[in-house]
């Protein structure tokens, strides 16, 4: 699969304690993703933060947090993009979905890797 020029950067803010059905709700996202065929997800795991609670979430108290700031990120056609985000809608109980344009340079998945 190749994706070049216009696309579209899906942001997605969550939880790491967030659920849905019994998992991880970050985990049931990508999988849903994955199977929806969508270019690629990749999860992040920051280090602070705060949502519209305003609830600080840190690796800075003396016990780690349980409930660090998550953020999935995927790249891919708005096309795709649009079609995946009802699911998201339904999954997500809390939580901030940001969209971008975004020009992509370089997707390259074919072939064997080096």
């Amino acid at each position: 699969m190749r994706l070049g020029g216009e696309g579209k950067l899906l942001r997605i803010f969550i939880g790491e304690s967030d659920t849905w059905h019994g998992k991880p709700l970050y985990q049931a996202i990508v999988e849903h993703l994955r199977g929806e065929g969508i270019a690629g997800a990749t999860v992040l795991r920051a280090m602070e933060g705060f949502g519209a609670k305003s609830h600080l979430h840190t690796t800075r108290l003396l016990r780690l947090s349980e409930d660090l700031p998550l953020v999935i990120e995927v790249v891919d056609t708005e096309d795709n993009i649009n079609r995946v985000l009802p699911a998201l809608d339904e999954m997500m109980a809390d939580g901030l979905v940001t969209l971008e344009r975004v020009e992509v340079i370089t997707y390259r998945a074919e072939g064997p890797s080096s």
